[in-house]
């Protein structure tokens, strides 16, 4: 996968975790102490950072292979 596709697909996990972000500032259970243990909402955000920080190491390796490539000419 291109380093490009990548990240466009971080890019729109970035839109939808803004989303729900703003979303989860309206909820009631967010104004409580401990609202975002309780959340779902919270939760899809902590998924969609994983994926982004999985996608991110994907394109340093990407990007590291690149380098090894331009090292050896």
């Amino acid at each position: 996968m291109s380093i490009e596709k990548l990240q466009e697909q971080i890019d729109k996990l970035q839109d939808e975790r803004e989303e729900l972000e703003e979303k989860c500032d309206t909820l009631d259970l967010c104004k409580e102490d401990d609202g975002c243990s309780k959340c779902d909402v919270y939760k899809k955000i902590e998924a969609i950072d994983d994926k982004i920080e999985k996608l991110e190491e994907k394109i340093e390796d990407l990007v590291g292979e690149d380098e090894d490539f331009d090292d050896e000419d």
